[in-house]
């Protein structure tokens, strides 16, 4: 039986918490510094957290070896299963030669790739992180953008900021669910404190799209689009948080950005818009289909994205055909591992069950819409599994990035160092609720899943709470909304949108391009968060 201790190292909270951090950074400073391919970054850093737990805390070496494979065998089913999938859908319109019909039917909307981004990455982008989750939503949106002719890098740094506003409410608000269901505070309570923290970010995720996309020039000539885009989505998430449906919440946040934006489009349109085209994506009018595209040939560009809502709509939203997939789940005890690991607490841990969602898993669902499409598009069996072998192939290494990170997590989690790291921050006092989100953004960051970071710091954001006198809901809220910023630097993010985009091994680059907008919206938040334990107390729910 191994039950980890806090403080391992010389009986040192402090010490302990820097040699935890080992890992991290190890896979971040290869990535980010020395510019290490990221699957060896992945594996150096499991090495280093395989150490750190065998000679550092104890762990016993089967033990540790066990959870890197239960670990492993997670990054494989679900996640790995989600980012192939939606990468073979995308391959199969490339294939069909409908991606060009793709591309002109976004144009139709606007032929501002400014707009176009706004509208794909962050409104379908939200509208896929409620009902999807996981990796789906960048693979989808980031594929979507390559094909309206974004370079890949940039489309990688657009879908991964235009995630932050969504990701607390994803998944019909999982996280927050999951936040609740730990702490025993209601998750409706937890949803409308979220809901008073990031609207902020809503506001303004999509003027930070537009800078990304074409710096200050788009700003000034698209800030009417930015501005209504990002107010009704944070609106409509404060408002649908609050008095309305949590698990609604991303839903309806999406829909009424997008709404929003196609009403402003009706009666203005921003300068510049050719030039934006032309140097953004290389399209001109002459080469674009638009004026001959039939409505026919518009909806059958946007069958697989269309077939994706619909599908993951009547799973989420109907509740029997939710059950009816949740119960072929199978629940495996972890060999070897389950009934011998203790929590740092002393209660057996129930993180040694594996959950094998064969058909409940977002892959699935994005495997059965590959099938219509490829039905649809009068593709041949023969090809489509050729197409989904390719895809594999492709994304061989970026895989073992995934599955070696979530290693790396589930390594870090059971044998106490996620826990350490934790208890050290919590530790500084009345100063905590400043870098209360601190935590919630280390915890996505090393799991890559807002509801990982919940499940392992919710509790402890609570009890932090109460020691320092501040109300827990709004802490534990806060490790949600930190979350969100977390998402951008995950190593696991990292690669499914490198290879989403056309990317694999670009995962350093990318890190480096989004790290100043993770840390800046995250220093916002954290300084949001601090004013509401205090002057601005009165923004919480009573």
């Amino acid at each position: 039986m191994y039950q980890p201790l806090t403080a391992p190292i010389a009986d040192s909270l402090g010490l302990s918490a820097l040699v935890a951090a080992i890992p991290l950074l190890v896979v971040f400073v290869l990535l980010g510094v020395l510019r290490v391919k990221a699957h060896w970054a992945g594996l150096s850093g499991l090495a280093a957290a395989l150490l750190i737990a065998v000679l550092g805390y104890g762990m016993p070496t089967g033990y540790a070896l066990l959870s890197a494979g239960q670990g492993a065998a997670f990054g494989l089913l679900p996640i790995v299963w989600i980012v192939l999938t939606a990468i073979w859908l995308y391959q199969l319109t490339v294939r069909s030669g409908r991606f060009e019909d793709l591309r002109a039917a976004f144009a139709l909307l606007s032929p501002d790739p400014r707009i176009q981004a706004m509208v794909i990455a962050f409104c379908f982008g939200g509208l896929l992180e409620a009902l999807a989750g996981f990796g789906a939503p960048v693979a989808i949106t980031g594929m979507m953008l390559v094909a309206i002719g974004f370079p890949p890098l940039r489309a990688a740094v657009t879908v991964l900021l235009a995630k932050t506003a969504p990701v607390a409410f994803g998944a019909l608000s999982t996280p927050i669910i999951a936040a609740g269901e730990l702490t025993g505070i209601p998750y409706e309570h937890i949803g409308a404190v979220v809901g008073r923290q990031t609207p902020l970010l809503a506001l303004l995720v999509p003027v930070l799209l537009v800078l990304v996309v074409d710096g200050w020039r788009g700003v000034r000539q698209t800030w009417p689009a930015a501005l209504v885009t990002g107010l009704a989505f944070a609106l409509a998430q404060f408002a649908c948080a609050n008095y309305v449906s949590v698990p609604l919440t991303d839903i309806i946040s999406a829909l009424v950005g997008a709404v929003a934006l196609l009403v402003l489009l009706r009666f203005w349109q921003p300068a510049g818009s050719a030039e934006a085209r032309a140097e953004l994506t290389g399209a001109t009018t002459d080469d674009t289909r638009e004026a001959r595209l039939s409505a026919g040939r518009i909806l059958l560009s946007l069958f697989p994205y269309l077939l994706v809502i619909a599908v993951f709509s009547v799973v989420k939203l109907w509740g029997a055909a939710e059950d009816a997939l949740a119960a072929t789940d199978v629940e495996i005890p972890w060999p070897g591992l389950d009934g011998h690991l203790l929590t740092a607490s002393g209660e057996p841990s129930d993180s040694t069950v594996f959950t094998l969602s064969w058909l409940s898993t977002p892959g699935s669902l994005l495997l059965l819409c590959g099938v219509g499409v490829a039905l649809v598009y009068r593709i041949k069996p023969a090809e489509a599994l050729a197409e989904f072998g390719r895809t594999v192939v492709t994304m061989r290494w970026s895989g073992l990035t995934i599955i070696s990170v979530l290693a790396l997590a589930y390594v870090m989690n059971q044998s106490g160092q996620t826990t350490t790291i934790g208890t050290a921050i919590a530790g500084i006092g009345p100063a905590f609720a400043f870098l209360s989100p601190v935590l919630g953004w280390l915890g996505v960051a090393i799991t890559g899943s807002d509801t990982s970071a919940n499940a392992l710091f919710s509790s402890l954001q609570q009890v932090a709470a109460e020691k320092v006198g501040v109300d827990p809901s709004l802490l534990v809220a806060a490790n949600t909304s930190g979350g969100v910023m977390g998402k951008m630097i995950s190593p696991q993010n990292l690669a499914i949108v490198a290879t989403a985009v056309g990317l694999a091994g670009g995962e350093a680059t990318i890190l480096r391009s989004v790290l100043k907008w993770s840390v800046g919206l995250l220093l916002v938040l954290c300084a949001l968060v601090f004013l509401q334990s205090n002057v601005l107390s009165w923004m919480l729910p009573r």
